[in-house]
């Protein structure tokens, strides 16, 4: 689930209202570990250009 959720974030990442409610859904569907890689892959690709979404969703966990 964690890879298909990573494909979904790369085609919506043109468009912040979809990044963010497809983050959401991938939020609530993936396990604890999985969410943790999320993070840092999320970081990692979409740091600049989605920081704002990423700290709301990742809080404690801002880069």
């Amino acid at each position: 689930m964690l890879e298909y959720m990573k494909i979904v974030l790369q085609k919506v990442s043109f468009d912040t209202r979809l990044f963010e409610k497809e983050l959401r859904k991938a939020l609530r569907n993936l396990l604890p570990h999985e969410v943790t890689n999320l993070r840092d892959w999320c970081y990692a690709s979409f740091g600049n250009a989605h920081a704002a979404t990423l700290n709301k969703y990742f809080p404690s966990m801002s880069f």
